[in-house]
C-alpha cells in the first residue's frame, strides 16, 4: 500500500533531474550516490524547471513512483530553497 508520512527519510537530489527517466534510471542515480534504493527512504527528484517532482520509494512488493506537476491558481510554480533552510528534524538530506 502506498504510505509516506513524516517517519520516512526524505532525500534529496540538488541537481535537476531528466524526468523522463523512469524507475530503474532513477535507482540507477540513487547508485551513483552510493545509496541504497531498495532502503526505505523516500528519493525527491525535480526538473530544470523546478515545476515537476518525482518520488521514488521502495515499499514491500516493490517501487513506488509519485509524480506531482505543482500548480497554484492555474499557473506553474516553482520549489524554491530558501537561504539558510535546514532541514527539520535530520530527516532529510540531500544526494550530491
Amino acid at each position: 500500500m502506498f504510505n509516506l508520512n513524516e517517519n520516512n527519510r526524505f532525500v534529496m537530489s540538488r541537481n535537476p533531474m531528466d524526468l523522463r527517466k523512469g524507475v530503474d534510471s532513477l535507482c540507477g542515480a540513487i547508485r551513483s550516490c552510493h545509496l541504497g534504493p531498495l532502503n526505505g527512504d523516500v528519493y525527491v527528484f525535480f526538473n530544470r524547471s523546478r515545476t515537476v517532482l518525482k518520488l521514488l520509494h521502495w515499499e514491500r512488493g516493490g517501487y513506488t513512483l509519485y509524480y506531482k506537476r505543482l500548480l497554484w491558481c492555474g499557473k506553474t510554480t516553482n520549489i524554491r530553497r530558501t537561504p539558510g533552510s535546514s532541514p527539520s528534524h535530520g530527516r532529510a538530506h540531500c544526494l550530491p
